[in-house]
């Protein structure tokens, strides 16, 4: 029994982490090709802006629907149809000579993304909610794995596969090493992956739009978000525009990228020594802002990049983490999630227009990057609404 607890709990833990890694290729692999695919297909620059900002607005729009699909099939079913989507629709790639099907595939990817994300919470507190800090810290490394790899080798499977569209498809090979692992979780529970009581969890299968601590951690992601989609589509030229040449302005960005893979495991250690999620929070906020006003100075910008892609990654670690903790079933982890990804993604998907604006207007990046700036220290600030206890926390 033993054993098969623990082959269990490995199997588990596995599908989690593979599946994580796909939530971010599928966005991140366009940038390094966006030339390449304007030259093909006759793309303007903002036309081709919607391949990455129709995902976000899919994770923005369709997030609370997966609520609805899960307590109806069940949170591993939803979460298995997903990853097939996505997988489908990179595989779908291959195949693209004309925008609207190079645009159709984005949107089934976007749809896919946006279902699996919020469960992904739920099946946390559903099979490992006593392990909730260090699976999460598992699941924002996965996440920052995928975005790193899906932005620093596309160019170069670009390069030698001389092929957009063989580049970008090439993704589907993390879902297919994530499908055999869901198959066998659905194949080894099959009686646990419907809701067992509808009447039970009628109430937890609702978004709590309702509830003040789920819209402070909603609001919160959001700000997050907006920044980090900001950053996304403009730290190099902010670099560029700081002075750092073309070269290191490059090496920069993976730095900004690679720093978010260990972050979560860093929270799930600071967490230890110091149980108060709060005080984190606020740290986490102040790392980010600290990094922006470097970058706004010109000056020390490879630590600027440094602590501003660390203060991320905690951030969204904590705020990946703080729905599950904050929640009593599976389902009711995952409406707050679903909620809290609604909000947060649609207030993101403005951040890159946002900052496009303010530099169009201006002819650089420095209030684009205060207001930046002025959104971290706005987290950290709403942060002091929480009340932290020894090793909870609760919301004033």
């Amino acid at each position: 029994m033993d054993k098969d607890y623990e082959l269990n709990r490995w199997l588990c833990v596995s599908a989690l982490f593979m599946t994580s890694l796909n939530l971010r290729p599928v966005v991140s692999s366009i940038a390094p090709v966006l030339g390449s695919i304007q030259h093909d297909l006759g793309l303007s620059g903002a036309v081709s802006s919607l391949l990455v900002s129709i995902p976000v607005l899919c994770m923005g729009i369709l997030a609370p629907f997966s609520v609805k699909l899960s307590e109806k099939w069940g949170i591993e079913q939803v979460i298995t149809f997903s990853l097939t989507l996505i997988g489908a629709s990179t595989l779908l790639r291959l195949f693209i000579h004309s925008a609207s099907l190079l645009f159709f595939a984005t949107l089934l990817s976007g749809v896919g993304i946006a279902m699996m994300g919020p469960l992904l919470s739920g099946f946390i507190k559903k099979h490992m909610a006593d392990r909730a800090p260090s699976m999460i810290a598992i699941y924002s490394m996965a996440l920052a794995l995928g975005a790193a790899l899906g932005s620093s080798l596309t160019s170069p499977l670009n390069w030698k596969l001389h092929s957009w569209q063989m580049s970008l498809s090439f993704w589907v090979m993390p879902v297919i090493l994530a499908l055999p692992l869901w198959l066998s979780i659905l194949k080894r529970h099959p009686s646990s992956s419907k809701t067992n009581s509808t009447v039970a969890y009628k109430k937890s299968l609702e978004l709590p739009w309702q509830k003040k601590k789920a819209w402070i951690l909603a609001v919160q992601f959001g700000m997050l978000s907006l920044v980090f989609y900001s950053l996304l589509g403009w730290l190099p030229l902010i670099l560029i525009g700081a002075g750092a040449s073309k070269l290191h302005a490059g090496l920069m960005v993976t730095v900004f990228a690679l720093i978010q893979i260990p972050s979560g495991a860093i929270v799930h250690q600071l967490l230890k020594s110091h149980p108060s999620r709060r005080n984190w929070l606020i740290v986490s906020a102040m790392m980010q802002a600290a990094g922006l006003l470097l970058m706004f100075f010109s000056t020390y910008l490879w630590l600027a990049v440094f602590i501003c892609g660390l203060g991320s990654g905690m951030l969204f670690a904590l705020l990946n983490l703080l729905p599950v903790e904050l929640t009593n079933s599976p389902e009711e982890a995952a409406s707050w999630a679903a909620m809290t990804q609604c909000i947060g993604f649609l207030i993101g998907a403005t951040g890159p227009f946002l900052t496009g604006y303010l530099y169009d207007r201006m002819d650089h990046f420095n209030e684009g990057i205060l207001v930046m700036v002025s959104i971290s220290i706005a987290m950290g600030i709403l942060s002091l609404t929480m009340v932290s206890k020894e090793d909870s926390l609760v919301l004033s």
